[in-house]
């Protein structure tokens, strides 16, 4: 005789008495059915980890890149832009850099050095906007070569930017005697200024400009006809902490301006005088070993003379 199995013996005692058979229990999984939402990069916290620690190391290219990935993304980059304390985009004039240059003027909060040099694509109504969402910051203006846009775009600079310290406008032919008095009014904490062949600047301008700008140390004029040996004598008497001067093709001064120059800037270190026909090694020889030049010694030996000469200036 059999012996059934006890599976089996249940089953046909269930079927006797009308009921269900009965079922084993399915073997339990070993790991529980995770119920938590997947995590992604942008739930570690922007403000104290992902923007200072991640998103400063991103170029701009790879932030506008990451912005187009997806909604989020495009929130993170907006908030890392609003942020940015620095914009360098000189000689960048790329396709369509205009439209992306919207996006930073509409996001960009807390700028404080802006470098736009050789900006060909640049206007008033681009860069508006982003000066006057930044004017209480910045320090650091660059606009060099910047030919399409007009003096209105200086005037938040000059008027609302209290901590500007360097400003350039090199071969900005739309920068007008105007601007510069209304700089001399506003401004007096700059350090650096670059006035490079801007040839609309009168001489009793700059002169009244000198008088007010005293903390200068950087100092470009180069190929500015309205610098005189007057202007020189204005820089040297107010400009004590001049270190660095650039005249180069400045034709109308001569030595005295120079040496009137230079001997009032104790802390002046190099002097860039090339195309200045009117200066002679007379005034730079003197000089050499204490300045540096950037004109090659010609071999001038100074006489008794020439120093009497200069003693009397």
């Amino acid at each position: 005789m059999c012996t059934l199995h006890p599976e089996e013996e249940a089953h046909l005692m269930a079927m006797a008495s009308g009921g269900q058979p009965t079922r084993t229990a399915s073997p339990r999984p070993l790991f529980k059915a995770s119920t938590a939402p997947l995590r992604s990069l942008f739930d570690v916290c922007w403000d104290d980890v992902l923007i200072p620690q991640v998103a400063i190391y991103l170029s701009l290219k790879d932030l506008f890149n990451l912005r187009c990935c997806s909604r989020t993304a495009q929130r993170f980059v907006e908030a890392a832009l609003e942020k940015r304390q620095e914009l360098h985009l000189s000689g960048n004039n790329t396709k369509n850099i205009d439209v992306g240059f919207r996006v930073l003027a509409r996001c960009c909060q807390r700028l404080e050095v802006l470098h736009l040099a050789c900006c060909r694509w640049l206007t008033d109504e681009l860069l508006l906007p982003l000066l006057t969402n930044n004017k209480k910051r910045l320090w650091a203006v660059n606009l060099n070569e910047c030919v399409n846009i007009t003096a209105l775009s200086l005037q938040p600079i000059i008027v609302e930017c209290k901590e500007l310290r360097v400003l350039k406008l090199s071969k900005c032919q739309w920068l007008t005697t105007g601007a510069v008095d209304a700089l001399t009014l506003h401004q007096s904490k700059l350090v650096e200024f670059d006035i490079s062949y801007c040839g609309a600047i009168g001489e009793r301008c700059l002169i009244i400009f000198f008088r007010k700008l005293n903390k200068l140390t950087v100092l470009s004029l180069a190929n500015t006809p309205s610098v005189t040996d007057q202007v020189l004598i204005q820089i040297g008497n107010y400009c004590r902490e001049l270190e660095h001067i650039n005249l180069i093709g400045c034709a109308t001064i001569s030595d005295y301006g120079v040496h009137a120059l230079t001997s009032s800037c104790p802390l002046l270190q190099s002097l860039m005088v090339q195309r200045c026909p009117l200066v002679t090694e007379r005034v730079l020889a003197p000089l050499r070993g204490r300045v540096h030049i950037d004109r090659p010694s010609m071999g001038y030996m100074p006489t008794v003379r020439h120093h009497r000469l200069f003693l009397q200036v």
